[in-house]
């Protein structure tokens, strides 16, 4: 009896031969360490064994994470061509995680892979779109305890162990857990230089800890690695660059990067206009002149209006409508969240995706008082939807600036100290309580 064909894990492939089996192994590599092409591997695959459920398995998690409207759609029918074929318990399993993906359902996509993930903790394919539905609902604690629970069941021997290390570091940072965050990241780092997730994670480290000359530094001695074009996180960590470069008040290095390196990019995915928005939204608070950037930006966003079922993207969206002017779009984008259906995403857009935006327009419109009572509570979204701490500071920021333009000594002292106690180094966070600390009280 023929040797039944398996993932590096020893996970059964059904429908697979062997040629196809190697292919998928390259695309889970790929997606693994964020360095590569996962979808030229996996259409190899499927040429070579058109019934391989997993390979279909893959792409519609490839797209379905894309967190667009046209992409959820051709994941969609990745499933059903998987779903007409025999298959395995397991990947069964992961037809109902999809399922629930597609249907805009995140957080019971990420419930049922925990389950799944008990069962077969060394499915990796499970584990990395765990890990990035996580992130997607910034869910921090599974961010870490989908890979706090199944670590003991990997060594070093195991294909893919140190970007499970990788993954283990952003979950640790996300929950706060600095110092170990950065040791599991370069470990993760130390044993495979290709891997762009550890690399951020050590990045999200020294963010969150005001370390900016450390990580323009450790950005600049592993740019060979990120920053190679068989990377597809390179725009992330530009991003990531520029923050620290405004964190040292180098404006100058931090519009240079959006300029020549995000700016420039022809990917008109989603995930990589929203990095390009929250950097020049920055920027623009800061007094750089934006010139044309926010109409070349919004001519980019065009590809997704009115909106792409992701509230995240749609505020980032938001951004370049209120930066160009196109407030056509901006209600565009409104009427289309306000119209979802009853799924956890379209809730999303209802409910605190709305209120970000509708708080990012008074700002915008100078209406800095309703900025600042829209935004104070909506800025408690984690866990609703949407990236990292880093990410999401954006919020906090203009909030702060709101309350200071807004001429509220009261409430701009009180979160200008607030941010001083996370980054007590930040040269911007001590220039927001100096603003605030000048601000005349009311007659």
């Amino acid at each position: 009896m023929p040797k039944p064909i398996t993932d590096p894990h020893d996970h059964a492939l059904s429908g697979a031969s062997q040629a196809a089996a190697a292919e998928y192994a390259i695309a889970l590599d790929a997606f693994n360490y964020f360095h590569g092409d996962p979808v030229s591997a996996l259409k190899r695959a499927l040429k070579d064994a058109p019934r391989f459920v997993m390979a279909h398995v893959f792409k519609a998690y490839l797209f379905g994470l894309a967190t667009e409207t046209g992409t959820t759609k051709m994941a969609r029918g990745f499933v059903e061509e998987a779903r007409a074929l025999p298959m395995t318990d397991r990947e069964a399993s992961h037809i109902a995680a999809l399922d629930h993906l597609l249907a805009g359902n995140w957080t019971r996509a990420a419930h049922h892979l925990d389950r799944h993930l008990m069962e077969w903790p060394r499915d990796i394919l499970a584990l990395q779109a765990g890990h990035n539905i996580d992130f997607f609902r910034a869910d921090a604690r599974d961010l870490r305890d989908r890979v706090a629970r199944l670590l003991p069941d990997w060594d070093e021997s195991l294909p893919g162990y140190s970007s499970v290390l990788g993954m283990y570091a952003f979950g640790l940072e996300e929950a706060g857990d600095y110092g170990r965050a950065e040791a599991f990241g370069r470990e993760a780092v130390a044993r495979d230089a290709r891997d762009s997730w550890a690399h951020h994670a050590v990045t999200h480290v020294l963010e969150m800890e005001g370390r900016a000359s450390d990580g323009v530094d450790w950005m600049h001695a592993r740019k060979g690695y990120w920053a190679h074009e068989a990377s597809f996180f390179a725009v992330h960590n530009w991003w990531h660059l520029a923050l620290f470069h405004l964190d040292l008040e180098a404006v100058d290095g931090a519009l240079a990067v959006y300029d020549e390196e995000l700016a420039k990019s022809d990917d008109p995915m989603a995930l990589n206009l929203l990095d390009a928005s929250a950097l020049l939204w920055r920027l623009t608070l800061g007094g750089t002149d934006p010139g044309n950037r926010w109409h070349a930006l919004a001519d980019m966003w065009d590809t997704h209006a009115p909106a792409t079922g992701y509230a995240f993207n749609e505020w980032h969206a938001a951004m370049a409508w209120l930066g160009s002017g196109r407030m056509d779009r901006l209600d565009e984008t409104l009427a289309a969240m306000a119209a979802g259906n009853g799924s956890e995403a379209a809730g999303w857009s209802r409910g605190v995706g709305t209120e970000l935006i509708n708080g990012f327009a008074a700002f915008w419109q100078g209406d800095y008082v309703r900025a600042v009572d829209i935004l104070h509570p909506a800025r408690q979204i984690s866990g609703q939807f949407g990236g990292s701490h880093a990410q999401r500071d954006v919020i906090d920021w203009t909030l702060t600036e709101a309350a200071i333009r807004g001429k509220m000594p009261g409430v701009a002292t009180a979160l200008a100290h607030e941010r001083l106690a996370l980054k007590p180094h930040s040269p911007i966070n001590r220039e927001f309580l100096t603003r605030a600390e000048d601000i005349a009280p009311a007659a």
